[in-house]
């Protein structure tokens, strides 16, 4: 059984205060638990005070970007080693807000898995269809495109050090979150793909996060699939009670109630 992950991404929310008591929050609230991995995405100016609050404790630093240069003239970006300096755990690498308003290429996330991985710092590699992809029946060779191009040239031992999150993009703050099983269905299809790019056994042990419209109340349901190892969380996790509750379901993986 691979250990449930659940990473909070704040997106561009909160002042500092905001963030440090957020954080504050979240840590306490998880402090006890056990056989989970928790991480926090802050904005990029609230990622040191972060990281000083949670230090210590079971919830690991994430950021929501990277660039693939160590260093350059990149005005506005930040690098690994900038994320390495600052204990960072986790990077998400291209969710589809990024790939949608900042018109991300395969080709640069991919630059950006490598970096990550080159610094010692787990990219979540994110994927997902949009919803016309979806009607028309295309969101396997969606998702099988973007891991493909996302791994490209990556060894097949450092696949093991990778996460994905599946977020499909009609279900991304929009209240609408795909159902367990098609969740379920797409995450096997990927874990398939990574047996192929890696290996079964390298394939196993990669978490295959759920993203999109994760609330305190469905998050039991989407824990409960087996094939299912945790959430990304956007909106939901600017609330510590709500968040916490959301890492406590996937936790205790506990399979929801059944209508007799």
């Amino acid at each position: 059984m691979r250990t449930p992950v659940v990473i909070g991404n704040w997106k561009m929310q909160g002042t500092l205060a905001d963030a440090r008591a957020l954080a504050a929050g979240v840590r306490d609230g998880v402090r006890r638990l056990k056989d989970v991995h928790v991480g926090l995405c802050p904005p990029f100016t609230a990622l040191a005070a972060v990281g000083e609050i949670v230090a210590g404790s079971p919830v690991k630093l994430g950021a929501q970007n990277c660039h693939w240069e160590d260093a350059g003239a990149h005005t506005g970006e930040i690098s690994l080693p900038m994320l390495a300096d600052l204990k960072c755990t986790y990077v998400l690498v291209g969710h589809s807000e990024r790939r949608r308003e900042m018109r991300e290429t395969d080709d640069w996330i991919n630059l950006k898995v490598r970096a990550a991985l080159r610094h010692h710092v787990s990219p979540v590699l994110c994927v997902g269809e949009t919803g016309d992809e979806r009607r028309q029946g295309l969101t396997f060779t969606t998702v099988e495109g973007q891991l493909r191009s996302g791994l490209a040239g990556v060894p097949a031992e450092e696949v093991g050090r990778v996460l994905l999150a599946y977020e499909p993009v009609w279900a991304i703050g929009t209240g609408v979150n795909a159902t367990p099983a098609q969740a379920a269905e797409v995450h096997g299809y990927l874990r398939g793909l990574l047996s192929e790019l890696a290996s079964k056994e390298i394939a196993s042990t990669v978490p295959i996060l759920y993203g999109g419209s994760v609330k305190a109340d469905n998050a039991q349901a989407l824990a409960a699939e087996s094939e299912i190892d945790g959430m990304l969380v956007g909106g939901a996790s600017l609330q510590a009670p709500g968040f916490v509750s959301i890492v406590k379901q996937a936790a205790h993986r506990v399979a929801p109630a059944r209508s007799k």
